[in-house]
């Protein structure tokens, strides 16, 4: 992979719930790496959910090789927010490559 692909900073983040002051868990995102990566519209799609239009749109983010990342994690990219489907390691080309979903609400 060419160092010149690599023009995004995204940031993969993992979930440490926390406990509010009634001992119900919480969600709580924190970094578990800040990265560059290369991204790309794979494809999209418009439903309607719950009365309301929903778009989803598939991205494909290859980032250098890089271990712990899991499908429970997600990547936060300008301002966005993605849910990790798939982590593909090519250990032949040093890479991951994570397959990531956004729902957009109209």
């Amino acid at each position: 992979m060419r160092a010149g692909e690599l023009r995004q900073r995204i940031t993969i983040e993992q979930n440490t719930p926390t406990r509010d002051t009634f001992s119900a868990e919480v969600p709580h995102w924190s970094t578990f790496a800040t990265l560059w990566a290369k991204i790309e519209t794979v494809s999209g799609a418009e439903t309607i959910e719950q009365q309301q239009a929903t778009a989803r749109l598939t991205h494909q983010m290859t980032i250098r090789y890089y271990p712990g990342i899991a499908p429970a994690m997600r990547v936060s990219w300008s301002g966005r927010l993605f849910d990790i489907q798939a982590v593909i390691d090519d250990n032949v080309k040093h890479q991951t490559i994570l397959q990531c979903a956004e729902a957009i609400h109209a």
